[in-house]
């Protein structure tokens, strides 16, 4: 059940999707959102052409923006929800990575996934996306192992000097990562991933745990979701409130009480951070938006 006090603990975030949409309104909502104290984080996405709409429209590279926009807010933690485990060599990835912390002064939160794997059946977005900027699909096993990976050079690009690698996939060696983060220890891992393999790897490493919600998937989903990962943390002994739990839902401009009604409900299911995506095309005052219309009455009432 929802109490009173679970609302007002709530985190809230914003996701921008830069798809279809000039810099200029991307930065305006930030900017926006960073004066607002309500709204914690902001998020944007990792692809490289759009999945909606005409497929020769505009898509700003992820980590690039995100730098540009860490030089122009002071307060949101930010990151990318989340990077794509494929297109960047894991040392490479952790270089960015990196250099965007230090430019937001250690907001930074390392948001990662397994990205595009060859699957079975069904539409796959991957496929197109990435034979357009000749990257590999891995099957699915081979994409949860290179996650793994990467995850362990991160470790050691934010807590070593100087180190060598032997992995299955990548090696590396002498590898320095001056300067480091501004955190000790790096910035906060953020893993998104809803498979049984995925949420061991939660377990496993992660501080944060995100997976979508409504309109994809339901709260319910999602604490199911929940239950597979705390037996994941009971079996290697870890506790599973060391992760923090986290969802984003797709806003409706024109049914805030829906909207309110899914971070409820989600809440309910043991969610602590919910990240409000905005639909395109922005508004005038859209993160003002959020925080008048959903993350003040939910705080307030829960309805």
């Amino acid at each position: 059940m929802m109490t009173a006090s679970s609302r007002r603990a709530l985190r809230f975030g914003i996701k921008t999707t830069p798809m279809h949409l000039a810099y200029d309104d991307i930065l305006r909502v930030w900017e926006e959102a960073d004066e607002l104290p309500e709204l914690a984080d902001a998020w944007l996405w990792d692809h490289l052409m759009p999945l909606a709409g005409p497929p020769g429209g505009a898509v700003l590279e992820g980590w690039t923006l995100l730098a540009a926009l860490a030089a122009r807010t002071s307060r949101l933690r930010l990151g990318l929800l989340v990077t794509s485990n494929v297109p960047r060599a894991p040392a490479h990835l952790g270089k960015i990575a990196t250099t965007v912390d230090v430019i937001s002064q250690g907001r930074l939160i390392m948001g990662l996934g397994v990205g595009g794997t060859r699957q079975p059946a069904g539409p796959n977005p991957a496929v197109s996306e990435y034979a357009a900027y000749g990257l590999p699909l891995p099957s699915p096993a081979e994409g949860l192992a290179r996650l793994t990976e990467t995850i362990t050079i991160l470790r050691s690009m934010w807590t070593e000097e100087v180190f060598d690698h032997d992995g299955p996939f990548t090696t590396l060696r002498g590898t320095r990562n001056g300067p480091g983060p501004v955190r000790p220890g790096g910035p906060p891992l953020l893993i998104g991933g809803w498979g049984d393999r995925t949420l061991r790897i939660v377990a496993e490493h992660a501080d944060i745990w995100n997976v979508p919600g409504p309109p994809h998937n339901s709260a319910a989903w999602a604490a199911e979701r929940g239950r597979v990962l705390d037996a994941h943390c009971a079996a290697i002994g870890r506790d599973p409130a060391e992760i923090a739990r986290s969802a984003q839902i797709i806003v409706d401009y024109a049914d805030p009480a829906g909207s309110r009604a899914h971070v409820t409900a989600l809440a309910a299911a043991g969610i602590g951070h919910v990240v409000l995506a905005l639909p395109r095309p922005y508004p005038r005052g859209a993160a003002r938006r959020l925080v008048d219309e959903i993350v003040t009455p939910v705080r307030e009432n829960g309805a």
